[in-house]
């Protein structure tokens, strides 16, 4: 009987998942292709054609496969795990602006990865202590905001907005200890830059990894959405469910600060944007924000690149003038 109505409760429709999904991996394309083809010397389609048959001049292999399919990719990779790791946080705080930016898990995995840079470390130990900064950062908030009763929407946005403001007078410490010749590459760092993103092949691995990972979980996800208590009454076991999110968040946030630095709102806008047009289908909902926020942000590096060419914008400048107005719409509507 729980499980029937856990299933009841979070399957209202048997709407198909595959055309929204291709839908959105078609615009991905589209969007990839895009990025490829325009910068400051611009190319065709069929020039980018030629060079993924093996053809084309030296100068437009160099430029494609060297420089911008990269950086594309890096780009796709960052975006959707941002997304994707906003959606679980909403899902957690049944709270549509909840995102790993405004809850501080940005700034913790940004601390933790210049501590290791600091420290003369690199690769996967950067990555190690990003993730560590992101989830000590979630059970930092999670903690102060549940204190000794249960946490509440404003409660829990205002602790996350104290602690994300204290990682940045930490980092603002970092950077005045820092040395003066690797200040201004931090400093671009901080605020979003894919400009050294070269090896996207990580970030896009672990965000199919997790996507995979949560598909079967994706109905447990719809109750959990609805309540510990309604879960636990359902039949699903909302402690472990939890901590698996805390852990895919943390290390989703992880991965992006690493590969692309720390770039705010992509996390809040997708996923809230995507529940208005296809409604709360975790199981839908998980791997279009992995489409569409790999999207938006390939299109917002895109505009970062070429506005002020051949100059370049930090894309976190480009996602945040998006994000600052929806959150205040957001935060107007929640009242």
């Amino acid at each position: 009987m729980p499980a029937a109505g856990a299933e009841a409760m979070a399957m209202p429709g048997r709407r198909s998942l595959l055309p929204p999904l291709a839908v959105l991996a078609l615009l991905g394309l589209a969007a990839l292709l895009f990025s490829v083809t325009l910068g400051s010397a611009s190319l065709m389609p069929g020039d980018v054609w030629a060079v993924i048959r093996g053809e084309g001049s030296p100068l437009a292999r160099t430029l494609i496969l060297e420089l911008r399919i990269p950086r594309a990719l890096a780009a796709f990779a960052t975006g959707g795990l941002l997304a994707v790791a906003g959606a679980l946080m909403q899902v957690l705080l049944r709270n549509p602006l909840a995102d790993p930016y405004v809850l501080g898990l940005s700034g913790g995995a940004s601390v933790g990865a210049l501590a290791a840079m600091l420290a003369g470390l690199g690769g996967v130990v950067i990555t190690g202590s990003a993730f560590a900064g992101a989830f000590a950062s979630t059970l930092l908030v999670f903690g102060l905001a549940h204190g000794t009763g249960s946490w509440t929407p404003a409660r829990l946005l205002l602790t996350g907005v104290v602690v994300a403001a204290g990682w940045g007078a930490v980092i603002t410490l970092m950077l005045a200890i820092s040395p003066a010749e690797r200040l201004p590459g931090m400093l671009y760092w901080l605020m979003g830059d894919l400009s050294y993103a070269r090896t996207p092949w990580a970030a896009l691995g672990l965000l199919g990894v997790v996507c995979l990972a949560l598909l079967p979980l994706g109905r447990s996800l719809n109750v959990l959405a609805r309540g510990p208590l309604q879960a636990a009454a359902l039949g699903v076991n909302a402690r472990p469910l939890e901590w698996t999110i805390y852990l895919a968040a943390s290390g989703l946030t992880a991965m992006a600060v690493t590969t692309a630095g720390s770039i705010g709102f992509v996390g809040l806008v997708v996923p809230h944007m995507l529940r208005l047009v296809l409604g709360n289908d975790q199981r839908l909902i998980l791997p279009a924000c992995a489409l569409a926020g790999g999207t938006l942000l390939v299109l917002a590096d895109t505009l970062a690149r070429t506005m002020i060419a051949p100059e370049q914008l930090p894309v976190g400048v480009i996602t945040a003038l998006l994000g600052v107005p929806t959150f205040l719409f957001l935060l107007y509507r929640s009242r």
